[in-house]
């Protein structure tokens, strides 16, 4: 058990501030939100375990030559301990910005995030570096 207070907020609430402290890029913020023993789970990636792995992760995206930011169109909670998402993420590389489709599951301890584990199809990524690669050199 984490030596941390339990965060007295629904579980909804967590996971919109931690896309909230992603995208305005206060990684600390966000990972405040998280369990040290959280789980980072990607489609065919390997797994990221702890929160130290999981920081280190997240603040290589600090640089000004990366973003990320995400919609997200639909959640959902099943109680206190599980947050289902559809979203649209965008990861930007330079002048590319990267726009793909992504199923996130949530699962929480104490108020927490102990798993964060994001669905995606590789095709539909493949498609959003296309069109993302086609934005940034064509003139609009």
């Amino acid at each position: 058990m984490s030596d941390l207070p339990e965060l007295q907020q629904d579980a909804i609430t967590t996971v919109r501030e931690f896309f909230a402290a992603l995208e305005m890029n206060i990684i600390d913020e966000a990972l405040d939100l998280a369990d040290p023993g959280i789980v980072w789970k990607n489609t065919s990636l390997p797994d990221v375990r702890g929160l130290d792995r999981v920081g280190w992760v997240l603040k290589q995206l600090q640089s000004p030559r990366f973003g990320f930011r995400a919609d997200i169109h639909h959640i959902a909670a099943d109680g206190d301990n599980v947050v289902l998402t559809e979203r649209t993420d965008y990861l930007r590389f330079g002048p590319v910005e990267i726009a793909f489709w992504v199923c996130g599951t949530f699962e929480l301890k104490d108020g927490r995030i102990i798993l964060w584990h994001d669905h995606f199809s590789w095709e539909n990524f493949l498609r959003g570096s296309i069109m993302g690669v086609v934005r940034a050199i064509l003139p609009r």
